[in-house]
């Protein structure tokens, strides 16, 4: 059990580090990145930022290689469902009404490269 555990924080300590990138990256494109990891039970978004007038909740996915597939394709309808209800969760909890244009981006880093797929679902 303990093997387990240490691997499962391992994986996050990853997806961290990942994550710090994908920030990076879309500072450079101009985003202003106003939260990470805001998480309620049954959702996740990776990073909540401001791009012009939009807010914009965005899922960073992955792949070491391109073996596993294109890391944009593990955002499936279930995934997509579960960052929906949280970006509802985070208006609520902030305040912001619904009329607040917002969109939804994936980042996906294939090895060395990063990607972003705005307005992606």
């Amino acid at each position: 059990m303990t093997k387990w555990y240490y691997r499962k924080e391992n994986k996050r300590a990853v997806g961290r580090r990942w994550e710090e990138l994908a920030a990076a990256y879309l500072c450079s494109l101009g985003y202003e990145i106003l939260d990470r990891n805001f998480y309620i039970r049954g959702g996740e978004v990776d990073i909540v930022a401001r791009d012009g007038n939009y807010l914009v909740f965005i899922e960073v996915k992955y792949r070491s290689t391109s073996a596993a597939g294109d890391p944009a394709e593990a955002v499936d309808g279930r995934k997509q469902k579960r960052i929906r209800l949280a970006a509802r969760e985070y208006l609520m909890k902030k305040g912001l009404t619904e009329d607040i244009p917002c969109r939804f981006d994936v980042v996906a880093i294939a090895g060395n490269n990063i990607r972003l797929i705005p307005n992606a679902f």
